[in-house]
């Protein structure tokens, strides 16, 4: 069986068609008690064929319902690095990078976690806008994240206008992401921007003409800083952001800094 991945806003639909599916009556025919679970089942080992691929094997650490129903949360690790993936009851579809938020904590305002820029070098870094700049904002990101797109488009307005404020990219491929390392090893290579954008419009990337750590450095670094996800940027004040934003909001948090 093929699982389909869902970009974000894709998933989310669907996963508001699924919750809604799973009140219907065919979770009260016969055989089916008041949970969903027990009609449906998953073990494992039969996830761990489902999310097995040529070139990303990983273990299935555990398996337990969503808050959404319908949803399957599964844990995965690969090496030492463990991951959270949402699979449906129809085992059709995979979800990447959710995280769901209960309706009542919407709108809740939680302060932003800090960093020590100390800790994160720059130099191996694609840059984009000017590397003199004054603001200088460190982002984390995987080459086939597709909020990672989303986000280069905004620092490319950002930096259009704001001579000021400068993008420092460390590249941090996802395991989930089978192609990501390859693609995030040529760009640092070439650090080159133009790359980067080849590749966040699904444009076949050169091989990496140099060998090079800054790749799994960058691996190391962001599981210190309790990086999980893409795209994760750093406020020049040290605050953690992760997720996209758009332009204006970034702008804000770029010219607002916090003690």
């Amino acid at each position: 069986m093929t699982i389909k991945r869902l970009a974000a806003p894709l998933a989310l639909a669907s996963m508001m068609l699924i919750a809604s599916a799973t009140v219907v009556p065919a979770f009260q025919g016969p055989g089916c008690g008041g949970k969903c679970t027990d009609c449906h089942t998953i073990t494992k080992e039969e996830a761990g064929k489902l999310l097995k691929t040529d070139k990303f094997k990983a273990q299935v650490k555990d398996i337990r319902t969503s808050p959404v129903k319908g949803i399957w949360e599964v844990e995965i690790a690969q090496g030492d690095k463990t991951f959270i993936v949402y699979m449906d009851f129809a085992k059709k579809h995979l979800i990447e990078g959710m995280k769901f938020t209960p309706l009542e904590q919407l709108g809740e305002s939680k302060p932003l976690s800090k960093v020590d820029l100390k800790k994160i070098p720059l130099e191996g870094a694609v840059v984009v806008g000017n590397p003199k700049a004054e603001k200088k904002v460190i982002v984390f990101d995987d080459p086939d994240c597709p909020y990672c797109a989303r986000l280069h488009e905004e620092i490319k307005k950002i930096t259009a206008t704001r001579k000021d404020i400068a993008f420092f990219i460390k590249m941090f491929p996802l395991a989930i992401h089978p192609g990501a390392y390859e693609k995030s090893k040529s760009i640092v290579c070439s650090k080159s921007a133009r790359l980067l954008d080849d590749a966040f419009t699904g444009k076949k990337l050169p091989k990496a003409e140099c060998e090079t750590k800054e790749i799994d450095n960058n691996i190391k670094l962001a599981d210190e800083l309790g990086i999980r996800g893409t795209p994760a940027l750093i406020m020049p004040d040290g605050r953690l952001l992760p997720g996209y934003a758009p332009a204006d909001a970034l702008i804000g948090l770029i010219d607002n800094p916090q003690n």
